[in-house]
């Protein structure tokens, strides 16, 4: 998936005004108690627990290990299977939300959206999503593109580093709740079938939510987070639905010194997962995605959606950027 849908626009600010009151010249008013200056109780800051790059980078592998996970091919519903039971060693509270979806080319294509919850019964709840699936063909190849391809950055990465944070909540519970989401079927469409035709999964998903009256304060999305030289720019339509968790992350990532990979580079609106979590949920959604004018013409990168996105493109240091970024936020939620 990913295509850029174009420059977002600013939300208006607005200013309330103060209206003063004053007596009628004879008899002055008595003043009003007032009360006590409220203070604001600085939380004390909690440093996460270490991101194993290594770990991630094994998810990658082994996922890539099936076959690229293009729907309704075997490799999608072994990799299903194995993304259900990993989560499961993590929490016991997993949902595989299996349905059959129409794509615009009218098949019926099998999908598996896979939940991990972990403390459900907070209210206080945090989204982490991504996802899994591969796009059944590598269009953007210079040789050959009706190629299939791994999808070890697009679609593995981001998966694999919240099976490491899944790892790492379960030993080590933050005070939020965190929902783990991996989304399918979200690399299916193309240009000339519209922007529906992209996130197939989130959109059921969102649409059929899974835990009745689900709502999170916030989602991040987790897309090509892993290739060497990835930057990650702000995304357009993460700054208009939720400029202050985009500056909440980025923010982060610069004082744990990932200033150079997390930019101040502000990037077109891009069709993502993201969208559809918010326009069918009303949870404000960003993207972390590999974007930028440091990338070819088309800003995502030139591995992307060709058969150079394999295991040899994984950096573990971007790996690890992104996964202590993400743990660092939700530690300190």
């Amino acid at each position: 998936m990913k295509k850029s849908i174009g420059i977002y626009s600013f939300l208006a600010a607005f200013s309330g005004l103060v209206l003063l009151s004053c007596g009628d010249g004879k008899t002055p008013d008595k003043p009003k108690p007032t009360a006590p200056p409220t203070q604001t109780v600085q939380k004390e800051y909690v440093a996460p627990p270490d991101f194993n790059a290594d770990s991630a980078f094994n998810q990658i592998k082994k996922q890539v290990s099936f076959g690229p996970r293009i729907p309704n091919t075997e490799a999608q519903k072994k990799c299903a299977d194995w993304l259900a039971n990993t989560l499961r060693k993590y929490t016991k509270d997993v949902i595989v939300q299996e349905a059959v979806v129409t794509a615009h080319t009218g098949e019926q294509l099998p999908m598996y959206n896979i939940m991990a919850r972990f403390k459900p019964e907070s209210s206080n709840r945090i989204l982490l999503c991504a996802h899994w699936d591969t796009r059944p063909f590598a269009d953007m190849d210079k040789s050959d593109k009706k190629a299939r391809f791994d999808g070890a950055d697009d679609g593995g990465s981001g998966t694999a580093v919240l099976l490491e944070i899944a790892r790492i909540i379960s030993e080590t519970p933050p005070e939020a709740g965190i929902d783990i989401v991996l989304f399918d079927v979200e690399d299916y469409g193309t240009n000339e079938g519209g922007t529906d035709s992209y996130c197939l999964g989130s959109q059921y998903w969102g649409k059929n939510p899974p835990v009745a009256g689900y709502f999170a304060k916030y989602g991040i999305l987790l897309d090509m987070v892993g290739a060497k030289g990835a930057r990650f720019a702000k995304e357009g339509y993460s700054m208009q639905v939720a400029p202050s968790v985009v500056e909440k992350v980025w923010s982060t990532a610069a004082r744990l010194g990932y200033g150079d990979i997390f930019t101040q580079e502000l990037a077109p609106a891009v069709t993502d997962d993201h969208y559809f979590v918010r326009k069918y949920t009303g949870i404000p959604c960003i993207d972390i995605i590999n974007y930028g004018k440091h990338n070819n013409e088309n800003g995502f990168g030139p591995h992307w959606h060709t058969r150079n996105d394999n295991l040899s493109n994984i950096d573990k240091n971007i790996l690890k950027a992104v996964g202590h970024t993400v743990l660092d936020v939700i530690y300190n939620e």
